[in-house]
């Protein structure tokens, strides 16, 4: 007989690509009731669904995470959480990261050391969770997100231009992504051209950036191809940074990385591209400078790497074993 499929409450604050990406799998294989929301509401719904379910699968540690795993440890119910940056992070410089506040922390903390299982994108975020939430992180498997090779590859000839992807809704988000890094050094290369995609235009960001750079609002991902296609360098100035998906994608359309050595980006990056100090705009326009003058040979090894360490079907494959385990 066939094993009944087992039901998995599935919950987010919000919506992205790669979370959908996650649903779209996981509902091949287990009954999924989603709740994507934040709010008192949100925490109710959750607190009511658990008590229908198998397994809790939270993406990001959140209070959210917190509410699921408290509830669901009452009747046995199983969890896991997938940690992706901005939930192993407490930077008080730039008043980033769900550990600076004491009251969240104490229920992220909570949720990381009673969830089953916390997978994390990159090794780099192990020892910030297990500093944070004060455990052994004997919980804690490194799965990172995949990406689809026949979806995201190149096309034709490439022009000089730099590329970033990030989504900046305010100030603080700005300076995490390293856009000011960016613009200051837009001003100084100024016969290069300098795309940023993500950029909301209600933001107050008090940025300025040169005629030679170009901002533009968020844009579904199938409108990123031609970006990524086009560009021959894409710029990831992040002073923080979990693996970004946008990087590895433009990897996979033979663009050339310059990026800060933080977080998962080394991991991504190698030696098949130019990696940098963060918060350094002299060592970000030598790398520009280096990539411009590199060959089309260094795009092609960046799309090879991703190839290798990132395969969309690893992460479902880890996916399916780790949640069958529990």
């Amino acid at each position: 007989m066939m094993q009944e499929r087992r039901d998995i409450l599935f919950i987010s604050a919000f919506r992205t690509s790669f979370i959908q990406d996650d649903i779209d799998y996981l509902e091949k294989h287990f009954h999924l009731r989603i709740l994507i929301g934040h709010g008192f509401m949100a925490a109710w719904k959750i607190m009511i669904n658990v008590f229908r379910s198998d397994i809790v699968v939270c993406w990001f540690g959140s209070v959210y995470a917190f509410v699921g795993i408290f509830f669901g440890r009452m009747i046995g119910v199983k969890s896991v959480v997938m940690v992706g940056g901005v939930d192993a992070a407490k930077d008080e410089k730039l008043q980033y990261g769900i550990w600076l506040s004491s009251w969240r922390a104490k229920l992220v903390g909570y949720a990381i050391r009673h969830a089953d299982k916390i997978l994390v994108v990159d090794p780099s975020l192990e020892e910030n969770l297990k500093r944070f939430a004060g455990y052994d992180g004997g919980n804690i498997v490194y799965v990172p997100t995949g990406f689809d090779p026949e979806f995201w590859k190149p096309l034709g000839l490439k022009d000089d231009t730099v590329l970033t992807v990030a989504i900046v809704r305010d100030r603080t988000t700005a300076l995490v992504k390293g856009i000011d890094l960016l613009i200051d050094t837009a001003w100084k290369m100024p016969d290069t051209d300098f795309i940023v995609v993500g950029i909301d235009p209600r933001a107050d960001l008090n940025l300025y950036p040169p005629l030679n750079m170009k901002f533009y609002p968020p844009v579904e991902r199938s409108e990123l191809m031609p970006l990524y296609r086009q560009a021959k360098i894409y710029c990831q100035p992040s002073r923080r940074e979990g693996l970004s998906n946008a990087l590895c994608e433009a990897m996979l359309c033979e663009c050339i990385p310059v990026a800060t050595a933080v977080g998962g980006t080394p991991t991504a990056v190698g030696t098949d591209g130019f990696l940098i100090p963060p918060a350094q705009a002299d060592s970000l326009i030598e790398g520009l400078h280096r990539a411009l003058q590199a060959d089309e040979s260094v795009g092609k090894r960046a799309r090879l790497r991703i190839v290798s360490l990132f395969p969309k079907q690893k992460r479902e494959t880890d996916l399916l074993h780790i949640l069958n385990s529990l």
